[in-house]
């Protein structure tokens, strides 16, 4: 049974993967920073501030100790801080570039050696279409995400000898707690913007997600997959 291990696994696009691994028969252990999301025979859920590499690393050894080698990473721990450029500090920096591309670079280290040694693996990255063309008001967020994008394509030719598969999904608007602020007049303009005429679901992208680490996908590596209802084209 092989091991996905997911980041910021407790809600969200991170819950919906976590459910369609679990559903499929994989062992999932994931890690939450605030509270805890699904629990199950084959699910663990670990405490883990993914900024913190001596976490990250405490994290997949309990998760190891579990489950057994990790198969498949799914780096999605993300946040966001909304305004202009100008009104966001160092802090604002620090905790966003932290997360969003210092928890893939935390997780990456600590589990490629392992798939490196097994000659097999798959790293998926959950970025962001903003981390393609760029968002007003969300410099900061935009900025970490095209570091994950630039990151993902350089893991994917350096371990592609190693037989690991890299990739990234870029998802638009999705209809998340990142979206708790929105009002219905805001979602609904969002929806008119995107051509498919909705906004995404979790489970869009956990699809997306799970096709891009199976055996169907053996032949894609260093892509940026947009699950964005066709508001980036």
């Amino acid at each position: 049974m092989s091991h996905a291990f997911v980041t910021g696994g407790s809600r969200g696009i991170g819950r919906a993967i976590c459910m369609k691994f679990a559903s499929n028969g994989f062992k999932v252990s994931y890690v939450y920073k605030n509270n805890p999301g699904p629990k199950g025979l084959n699910i663990l859920p670990i405490h883990c501030d993914v900024s913190s590499s001596d976490q990250v690393i405490e994290a997949v050894k309990k998760a190891s100790d579990e489950f057994g080698d990790i198969d498949i990473l799914i780096s999605n721990s993300g946040i966001s801080r909304t305004g202009l450029a100008t009104d966001l500090d160092f802090s604002d920096y620090r905790n966003v570039m932290d997360t969003n591309f210092g928890g893939l670079f935390n997780t990456a280290n600590a589990i490629i050696p392992t798939m490196i040694h097994n000659k097999s693996g798959a790293i998926i990255a959950i970025s962001s279409m903003w981390g393609q063309t760029g968002a007003s008001c969300e410099a900061l967020y935009s900025a970490s995400k095209g570091a994950v994008d630039a990151y993902i394509k350089s893991l994917a030719k350096e371990l592609a000898p190693s037989g690991i598969r890299v990739n990234a999904v870029s998802p638009g608007c999705i209809d998340t707690d990142m979206m708790a602020s929105f009002t219905e007049e805001e979602k609904k303009m969002l929806e008119n913007e995107t051509p498919l005429g909705r906004l995404g679901s979790p489970e869009d992208v956990a699809e997306t997600v799970f096709y891009l680490t199976s055996e169907s996908a053996s032949f894609i590596t260093g892509q940026i997959i947009g699950v964005n209802g066709g508001f980036l084209i």
